[in-house]
């Protein structure tokens, strides 16, 4: 699970997403990638699912994340 609580700090707040299970407000303007980025994961191997579709990762840019969305996160680990 990823610490959302900064996420508000700098806008103003127009919707609710549920990420991992749990209620988030974001600005409404908020792209997948910049929740990415505000999640300090952009670097990490992860795997986005927005109301049980996988987003592939050349969508992140220039997918607009919409009030009510159900976003799911998960980070890869390799081992082996």
């Amino acid at each position: 699970m990823y610490n959302t609580a900064h996420l508000n700090s700098q806008h103003h707040v127009n919707m609710l997403i549920t990420l991992n299970g749990k209620e988030k407000s974001l600005n409404e303007n908020t792209t997948l990638i910049h929740l990415i980025e505000e999640l300090g994961i952009a670097d990490k191997r992860i795997a986005v699912e927005i109301n049980h579709e996988i987003i592939p990762k050349s969508k992140y840019a220039n997918y607009a994340v919409r009030d009510g969305d159900t976003i799911e996160i998960v980070h890869a680990i390799g081992g082996g």
